[in-house]
C-alpha cells in the first residue's frame, strides 16, 4: 500500500515536472508565433501617411528630420513625408513668371506642380482661379497642406498663394527669391495674409 502511494506521487512528480519544463518553451513559441504573426500583418497591412499607430523605422524617422530641417520646421512624424519631400525638394527654384519647373517658376506654378506630384489632383493655374475652388479654413485651423492666399489691402485681388507647412511656415514661390519658406509672422506676409483654404483631396 505504502509502496503505491509512493509510485503514484512519484509518477504525480514526473508529470508535473515535465509539465513545467515545457511550459517556457511553450511560452516562447508563442511569443516567437505572435511576433511573426505581427510582423506578417505589418507587412500586409499598408502604412498611410499620416497614420499615427504606424511604427517608423529609423531611416523613415532620419528622413522625416532631414526633411524638416531643411523646410526650417520641427516634425512630429505624423505630416505627409511626400509632401514635405517634394516642397524640399523644390526649394531655391528661382522665380520666372508663367513657369512651372525647376529651371523657373511662379507662385501658382509651384503650387500646382507639387499638388500634382503628391497627390495627382490638377489644380487651376491662377491663384486666383484656385482660390475659388478651396474650403475656406480659419487661420488657426490650418494643417500641413493647405493653402494659403494674399492680396494687398481689401477689395485688392489675390495676388499670391502658398502652400502651408505647419507653426506658421509655409512654402512659396516669391518674386525676389524663388521657391522659399516664410514665416506668417513676418510684417509682409502677416499684413497681406487673407485666407487659408483646404484642397479636397
Amino acid at each position: 500500500m505504502k509502496n503505491s502511494i509512493l509510485y503514484c506521487l512519484a509518477a504525480a512528480a514526473m508529470v508535473l515536472s515535465f509539465f513545467f519544463e515545457q511550459a517556457p518553451a511553450a511560452s516562447g513559441n508563442l511569443v516567437v508565433a505572435s511576433s511573426q504573426q505581427a510582423s506578417l500583418l505589418s507587412g500586409l497591412v499598408p502604412a498611410f501617411e499620416g497614420d499615427n499607430s504606424r511604427t517608423l523605422s529609423s531611416s523613415d524617422s532620419v528622413a522625416y528630420d532631414k526633411v524638416a530641417e531643411r523646410l526650417g520646421i520641427e516634425t512630429n512624424y505624423t505630416e505627409n513625408q511626400s509632401l514635405l519631400a517634394t516642397v524640399a525638394s523644390w526649394l531655391g527654384t528661382p522665380y520666372r513668371y508663367g513657369s512651372s519647373s525647376k529651371k523657373g517658376t511662379d507662385c501658382s506654378g509651384f503650387v500646382t506642380r507639387v499638388f500634382q506630384e503628391v497627390y495627382g489632383l490638377t489644380l487651376q493655374r491662377s491663384s486666383r482661379s484656385m482660390f475659388g475652388t478651396v474650403k475656406r479654413v480659419d487661420k488657426d485651423e490650418m494643417q500641413t497642406g493647405d493653402l494659403v492666399f494674399f492680396r494687398r489691402g481689401p477689395g485688392q485681388p489675390i495676388y499670391h498663394v502658398g502652400i502651408y507647412l505647419k507653426d506658421n511656415k509655409f512654402a512659396h514661390a516669391a518674386c525676389n527669391g524663388g521657391v522659399m519658406v516664410s514665416s506668417l509672422r513676418q510684417a509682409y506676409y502677416s499684413r497681406n495674409f487673407y485666407a487659408a483654404g483646404r484642397v479636397d483631396r
